[in-house]
């Protein structure tokens, strides 16, 4: 049966990963825009004071911009650093943030390391998906670090996946390890799809 599953999400990876190829500039900063004035409105709405986003690549829903404009507002931003045991380290994003690629190719910053326990004060959870099922269930990319993160949470904030409005599916292959999110936020809404875990 796990072997089905691995096949599955990888087949809905590849397609999914196709697709993002296959957008526009003009589109990709249509989505940008959109996501920064979705996320900018759940960070008011949850009252917002500290979070931890993802840096997006060039075929992601952009993140970017609203992680400089949170900076600007004066939000403590913690931004992921992959490690090679699966876990993850942060940084807080600064003004003047350099940023450098990862050890997966990822665009990472370069700044001071906290270690993983550090993402356990936020507020909220901003994180990468190639997908969102409608009962709150995420795909991701394949390396399990947000899964390990969320699940080792004592005190898990809301978490919302950022992905196009086309990736909020019906369902998507889930194995025991995968973690529900609490919400899904896309270039032209936020959906609640999940209760906050406390």
């Amino acid at each position: 049966m796990h072997d089905a599953i691995a096949d599955a999400k990888r087949a809905m990876r590849a397609e999914l990963r196709e697709r993002r190829h296959l957008l526009s500039p003009s589109a990709l900063q249509a989505a940008a825009n959109g996501i920064h004035e979705q996320l900018d409105a759940l960070v008011d709405r949850l009252g917002v004071r500290s979070l931890s986003c993802f840096l997006s690549t060039t075929t992601e829903p952009g993140t970017r911009e609203f992680v400089a404009a949170a900076v600007g507002r004066g939000i403590r931003v913690l931004l992921p650093i992959s490690r090679a045991d699966g876990l993850l380290d942060w940084s807080v994003a600064t003004s003047d943030i350099d940023i450098t690629e990862g050890m997966f190719g990822l665009p990472e910053p370069v700044g001071e390391l906290l270690g993983p326990i550090a993402v356990n004060d936020v507020d909220l959870l901003v994180i990468p998906a190639a997908a969102v099922d409608r009962s709150g269930m995420r795909l991701g990319w394949g390396r399990g670090f947000f899964d390990k993160t969320i699940g080792s949470m004592q005190r898990c904030p809301p978490v919302y996946a950022v992905v196009f409005d086309t990736e909020v599916v019906d369902e998507v292959p889930r194995d025991v390890h995968d973690q529900p999110v609490t919400g899904v936020v896309t270039p032209t809404r936020t959906i609640v799809l999940a209760p906050t875990r406390r």
